[in-house]
């Protein structure tokens, strides 16, 4: 193993033992989930890996690896539990690159009785204390970039980030007739012809204009996505266009992700439908409906939670152009 591997994975292990340290100080439960669920992440963009297992009765049944933990940690915060975080393998089928891999490391943390400002609150600190109790270190750099990592991070809505990096303004209006004429007028291309989703033509102006923009000089919190959006993330009461979730970049590199969780069973249910739907129309595999989660909503207090990708993280620290350099065997 060539000296510079070597030298990421030891930082890569004082990072995931910082991690721990960090929450045991502030009095989180570090908890286990399964593994092996009946129902992965419903998300239309992102595939769960199947297994079949053999019961006593030699009856074979379908189950999948998780893609988060998240539904399980759910049910723990129906069950009364109130701060808990874990530090765990996922698998997400088809994601190879310079920043995924089918099986990866999450940390995912969660609060009862608190909303997605909390989290990002939580966010600043745990970087800051890896970055200097953890690493010492007073500077970074990240692909050339120089990095501050100091309190606090900058906050920039959705809404804003579009109009300041994009030049598209999606404050009042979500259709997608509007935002693809408007996007067009901005000079944008769109390979084909016909209809777009709202979605398709945000991710088209996000991608190419926003994100390479976000977390330079220092991190950045970008809150509240539109509703479309919202995935298992609660609305904002006062302006129900938008959604009580947030994303941590830093250097143009997507970290994290984060909400206010939902806990209207009635609407996870409808959301839950509507992603089948949708997954069906792509010709992806239609998961099944986690019963037990929907329950657990019934029960669960205003909560928050998030979900970091431990390796990405890593990569900032170790200046590191690919995931597979903070990786002891990673895949390809």
């Amino acid at each position: 193993m060539e000296e510079k591997r070597k030298n990421n994975l030891i930082r890569r292990w004082k990072i995931i033992q910082g991690i721990r340290q960090f929450f045991l100080e502030k009095e989180f439960v570090e908890i286990e989930t399964p593994a092996l669920v009946s129902s992965p992440g419903m998300e239309p963009h992102l595939s769960a890996l199947e297994m079949y297992c053999t019961r006593p009765d030699g009856r074979r049944v379908k189950k999948y690896l998780h893609t988060s933990p998240e539904y399980c940690m759910k049910k723990l915060l129906g069950c009364g539990w109130e701060k808990i975080f874990q530090i765990c393998r996922v698998f997400r089928d088809g994601e190879i690159g310079d920043t995924h891999q089918i099986e990866f490391t999450m940390l995912e943390w969660y609060r009862a009785n608190a909303d997605y400002l909390k989290i990002m609150e939580d966010c600043e600190e745990l970087i800051k204390y890896l970055f200097e109790k953890v690493m010492g270190l007073e500077e970074l750099s990240y692909q050339g970039k120089k990095l501050y990592l100091t309190l606090p991070f900058e906050r920039l809505s959705v809404a804003q980030a579009m109009q300041l990096y994009g030049g598209i303004n999606i404050d009042k209006k979500h259709d997608a007739l509007s935002l693809i004429n408007e996007a067009r007028s901005k000079g944008y291309q769109f390979e084909r012809e016909g209809r777009y989703s709202f979605d398709e033509v945000f991710f088209k102006v996000f991608l190419e204009s926003v994100e390479p923009r976000l977390g330079f000089p220092k991190p950045a919190i970008l809150y509240d996505y539109p509703a479309s959006m919202a995935a298992l993330a609660r609305l904002k009461p006062d302006n129900p266009l938008w959604a009580e979730r947030f994303e941590l970049y830093i250097a143009g590199l997507e970290l994290a992700n984060a909400f206010s969780e939902l806990n209207d069973a009635v609407e996870q249910r409808r959301r839950f439908a509507e992603e089948q739907r949708l997954r069906a129309s792509l010709g992806k595999p239609v998961y099944p409906i986690d019963e037990e989660l929907l329950q657990a909503l019934s029960q669960m207090p205003p909560s928050a939670g998030i979900a970091l990708g431990v390796d990405r993280l890593v990569m900032v620290f170790c200046d590191a152009s690919s995931i597979q350099e903070v990786l002891a065997f990673p895949q390809n």
